[in-house]
């Protein structure tokens, strides 16, 4: 697969599949528009994709507490094409860890894609500052665990699923199906009635664990009667008496709700927008970006960046310190530490002032040329006289604040 390059392209183009294949990148106009549009009279417009793929998240973070879902969708539309990649590659590893499945690339990569609301609201940017990062291992837990999962449901009969499921699992199931609390108890406590009325026999293999038949009806009718028995001690809302033929129903409800929920569908931002015959749900998605968002993000960047840079200017310079000459060390602590004048030091060491000044000067040529190639080396600043009388500047404020903090240091 060819990767993409420009920022551009990597927020707004999504892979096409031929044959279960890679076959190429599909570029979306309204979110290349958009993104053409955040870059256009910006300073920031070279900066790399983790800077704008953090921005998405937050545009994403604050329009859906706000619950703006047209730049919510924007958000996580742009966030979708950004991950591209990295599900593509997801979905090409578990091609060949479950081979014996025979699912392709296409089939995988569309699980990974379903986890993209998982992956948003499990991303916490004070903790994680690289969400491609981040979503990588995500994503390729999740295609893994999807495929177990599925792996025992394609060999499972309905009964077995029923038997294999956990209650949370069917919980949140239920909850996917758009059931409300009150029903979702009372299919719960079917279930629970099944599982203890409905236990396969003790010599029962493996395989044919897997695909037990349907429960007899004295089973549904032992189960019907556990239900009715129960269901003012377990419900809130106890309701009518079932039969078995309702027991039943229910159940094969539960087990629908369930292979739904372990097999998610993925819904394209391409797809007709609900109600119409054309358009596409990208339509309705807004041109304009935050933009005091996108200052802030810019300006909390630059913050940590100079914080970031401070604090290794101060190691680098601490530890040239140690390794310039004793001499040296000596007249930049009379200097900076004790605040005595040039004379004054010449007076103490028993020198001419002339030599305290050429002393005092290499001291600091040696600490500005060691600052000057760690800059260039690290920064990849290109050192000019402006750039150079800007760092003697640094320079000497930086040994002011150093002595004066640090009355022991060398």
């Amino acid at each position: 697969m060819r990767p993409r390059q420009n920022i551009v392209a990597i927020f707004s183009t999504f892979v096409q599949f031929e044959a279960g294949e890679f076959s190429y990148w599909s570029s979306n106009p309204k979110l290349r528009r958009s993104m053409e549009q955040c870059l256009v009279g910006q300073s920031v417009k070279e900066r790399s994709h983790s800077f704008w793929g953090l921005y998405w998240y937050k545009v994403w973070q604050v329009s859906s507490q706000s619950q703006q879902k047209p730049q919510t969708m924007q958000a996580k539309s742009h966030l979708s094409a950004y991950l591209q990649e990295p599900s593509y590659w997801a979905a090409k590893k578990a091609t060949t860890d479950f081979g014996h499945l025979k699912y392709e690339v296409s089939d995988c990569f569309q699980i990974a894609l379903s986890s993209i609301d998982s992956i948003l609201q499990g991303f916490d940017p004070l903790q994680k500052s690289n969400f491609k990062s981040y979503a990588s291992v995500i994503l390729s837990n999740y295609i893994r665990e999807i495929l177990r999962q599925r792996q025992e449901i394609d060999i499972c009969s309905p009964w077995a699923l029923l038997r294999k499921l956990s209650q949370k699992r069917l919980v949140e199931s239920l909850q996917q199906a758009g059931l409300t609390k009150e029903v979702i108890d009372s299919y719960v406590l079917v279930w629970k009635c099944f599982k203890t009325n409905y236990v396969p026999s003790g010599d029962s293999s493996r395989t044919r664990t897997r695909q037990l038949p349907k429960p007899d009806d004295a089973t549904l009718e032992a189960i019907a009667h556990q239900y009715n028995q129960e269901r003012y001690a377990q419900l809130n809302a106890p309701g009518s008496t079932l039969d078995p033929k309702t027991i039943e129903q229910y159940l094969l409800l539960c087990v629908k709700a369930a292979r739904s929920y372990l097999y998610p569908t993925v819904k394209s931002i391409n797809t007709p927008t609900p109600g119409q015959e054309s358009g596409e749900l990208l339509d309705i998605l807004p041109d304009a970006k935050s933009e005091s968002l996108l200052g802030d993000l810019i300006t909390e960047e630059e913050e940590q960046q100079r914080l970031s840079q401070q604090t290794q200017i101060n190691e680098i310079l601490t530890e040239i310190l140690t390794q310039i000459t004793p001499d040296l060390q000596q007249i930049l602590d009379l200097y900076y530490g004790q605040g005595l004048t040039q004379k004054e030091i010449a007076k103490q060491l028993a020198t001419k002032q002339y030599t305290v000044s050429r002393r005092l000067t290499k001291a600091k040529q040696t600490l500005l040329l060691k600052l000057g190639q760690w800059s260039q080396q690290t920064l990849h600043i290109s050192l000019t006289s402006d750039i150079l009388n800007s760092m003697s500047t640094v320079l000497e404020e930086w040994l002011t604040n150093h002595y004066h903090s640090n009355p022991s240091s060398p």
